[in-house]
């Protein structure tokens, strides 16, 4: 078939743009010239209306603007005479502001097994109906002035010391303050006497029945009036009691009766704008002695740390994160302005601790769950640390739940250079994971470990940026960021430096990886230092190869304990003080940690992995006596044992054994 000329056509690149004429036609039309001159004449009637409403349009504002202008002076003059402040409302001003506001609450509070519910006049500002999660007493803080939501609590009372928790929050509630109490499903499991005797104090008639599964919900005002209380029984073990349904009628006070007259500093508005907002942090917003938000704690001599930012890795945990940056700025050396706090969520209360002390706060959207989830948060702000500091060479990284020493500071500023000095260290910690009240006794000592901490810790910037960044775990991935920092091939066989006494304390009982039992546990027995102004000792020598001289000459030197007796036998370590002692144990070979596991077990430290270790060497202190504990044979100070000396075998307890 032959092509066509459509076909074979190709647009030229040369030619010019189509553009029509406006005159496109020359044909002259009978009638056109008279259509034309109509045309004409009614655009310019059309023009000329234009202008005319243009002109009006101009009048109008022009006397808009003098009459606005003449009422604004007759108001000032109004001001002037009445003697009105604008900036600073009389209390006759406030008072007429205030009558606007509402001065009774309807009130409504549900209590059921699967669901909890607050109404406060038509608008529902609590709701907890999710599956498996909000169990216990749910507690809500209302202004008695405003009405406004000031606190939302949950606590867990059928585990162990929420309801301790419980009493200290509602210790911590200023009084007045109006408190709506309900439960979900239960809560009453773990509420002990103290807890029951608190809520009797604040008018409950039922605390003393209330009992497993139980339903109950209760509106009362501390120190104040008490409103109404409903309570159903569960008819048996296997059963809820019916949901209860409360309704009462708040009446709210006057709202100058709720602020204090603190002076007028810069710290002090701080206060009020947090306090008239938000509740549950005691003497912080006490009217006649208020905690103090401004620190201004002692400097250290060269400071070394001054010009490292601090990054602190916060989520939803206001109340930990008030009392943790009350305690870093509390420590000697700190610097303020190199504070940034990173909140993993747009959550409002935790934002407000932040400006409460004038810091910096940078929120983040959350990515992934759980565990991946506290991954990307420590990764999302490391990188934006260093990009806030481009010419920072490290960070200290800090957590929401840890109190830190006085010296944190002094401490980091004594041993920073070390990361200059040797490519062999990994990171400089506060933390020591043995450091036990009976395993730990020097303030001024150093160790190096193979495993990495945390918990306070100082990272550089070359390990993040050249490392550790690129290889960050991936959000899909539910793995812990501290325990892929220790794998060996991240780690590379370098090590951390620590304190033989932590200088951070951990104190949080709540969050994805803990609970109360696990605090109790494992870090309520782990102390921190409390000595002033501690030079530490023989930092020159944490370097690696003259640490290895110091560590043989010292196990070489140390007296070998009685083997024949069992580490977990009191009498096993003598009671002397101030002495050097070697024991070994058992270890094959370098994943042989089922001597070591035990003996932690007798020892009360660490036991749930492998901790604190250098060549397969670990070191504590036991009854104020420093202590090698040697891997024998995987150690290479396994050397200096004896040979009359046989190594302690301990054998892995069968733990189903004795279970029915």
């Amino acid at each position: 078939m032959h092509s066509t000329a459509m076909d074979n056509w190709r647009p030229n690149p040369k030619a010019q743009p189509f553009v029509p004429r406006k005159n496109y036609s020359s044909i002259h039309i009978p009638g056109a010239t008279h259509r034309t001159t109509k045309r004409r004449f009614f655009s310019k009637v059309l023009q000329g209306l234009l202008v005319s409403v243009l002109l009006t349009t101009v009048v109008i504002n022009i006397v808009f603007i003098m009459d606005t202008g003449r009422k604004l002076r007759e108001q000032k003059d109004y001001e002037e005479d009445v003697g009105r402040d604008l900036n600073s409302l009389s209390k006759e001003g406030e008072s007429d502001i205030f009558d606007s506001l509402p001065k009774n609450l309807d009130v409504e509070v549900l209590s059921s097994a699967s669901r909890v519910s607050v109404t406060v006049d038509g608008t529902k500002v609590l709701e907890d109906e999710e599956k498996e999660k909000g169990r216990g007493v749910h507690i809500l803080v209302l202004n008695q002035g405003t009405g406004s939501i000031m606190a939302q609590r949950v606590f867990d009372t059928y585990s162990a010391h929420e309801d301790e928790a419980m009493v200290l929050f509602l210790n911590m509630v200023s009084d007045g303050r109006i408190l709506i109490f309900t439960i979900k499903d239960e809560g009453t499991f773990q509420m002990k006497r103290a807890a029951r005797s608190l809520l009797k104090l604040l008018g409950s008639k039922k605390t003393e029945i209330l009992g497993w599964r139980d339903t109950w919900a209760m509106v009362t005002q501390k120190q104040g009036k008490f409103y109404a209380e409903e309570h159903n029984k569960a008819p048996d073990l296997a059963s809820w009691g019916s949901p209860v349904i409360l309704r009462t009628t708040i009446n709210l006070s006057p709202v100058e009766e709720s602020e204090c007259n603190w002076p007028d500093t810069e710290a002090n508005r701080r206060r009020k704008s947090f306090c008239s907002r938000i509740e549950g942090y005691g003497s912080l917003c006490s009217c006649s002695d208020p905690a103090p938000i401004d620190m201004n704690p002692e400097p250290i001599a060269d400071n070394q740390v001054s010009d490292i930012p601090v990054t602190v890795i916060a989520s939803n945990r206001p109340n930990y994160l008030y009392r943790m940056l009350r305690s870093l700025l509390s420590a000697h050396g700190v610097n303020p302005s190199m504070i940034t706090v990173f909140i993993d969520g747009y959550f409002e209360e935790p934002m407000e601790v932040v400006k409460l002390f004038g810091l910096r706060g940078i929120q983040h959207t959350p990515i992934g769950v759980k565990n991946a989830r506290i991954s990307q948060h420590y990764k999302a702000s490391l990188t934006a640390i260093f990009n806030l500091y481009p010419e920072a060479k490290y960070t200290i990284i800090l957590e929401e739940d840890l109190d830190v020493s006085e010296d944190f500071f002094s401490y980091f500023s004594q041993t920073v250079h070390l990361l200059e000095e040797d490519s062999s260290i990994y990171c400089i910690s506060a933390w020591n994971d043995q450091g036990y009240e009976h395993t730990c006794e020097d303030p001024a000592q150093l160790y190096r470990v193979e495993t990495m901490p945390g918990l306070g810790w100082l990272l550089k910037r070359s390990l993040y940026k050249d490392e550790l960044e690129t290889r960050w775990p991936t959000p899909e991935k539910l793995w812990d960021w501290d325990m892929w920092m220790r794998l060996p091939e991240v780690r590379k066989g370098r090590e951390c430096i620590i304190p033989d006494v932590s200088r951070t304390y951990h104190f949080g009982v709540t969050g994805i990886n803990m609970n109360s039992y696990f605090q109790d546990l494992y870090f309520k027995k782990h102390p921190f230092n409390t000595v002033p102004h501690v030079k530490l000792k023989t930092v020159d020598r944490m370097t690696k190869d003259l640490y290895e001289e110091d560590v043989n000459r010292l196990i070489s030197n140390a007296e070998v304990l009685d083997h024949s007796k069992s580490p977990c036998q009191e009498d096993f370590m003598p009671d002397t003080t101030g002495k050097t002692y070697v024991m070994y144990i058992k270890m094959a070979h370098e994943q042989d940690y089922e001597t070591w596991t035990e003996l932690a077990k007798c020892f009360h430290i660490w036991d749930l992995d492998v901790r604190g270790y250098h060549k397969s060497m670990w070191r504590i202190f036991m009854k104020k006596n420093a202590l090698f504990i040697v891997g024998d044979t995987n150690s290479p100070y396994s050397k200096y044992k004896p040979a009359n000396i046989v190594p302690i075998y301990l054998k892995k307890k069968d733990e189903k054994k004795g279970r029915r």
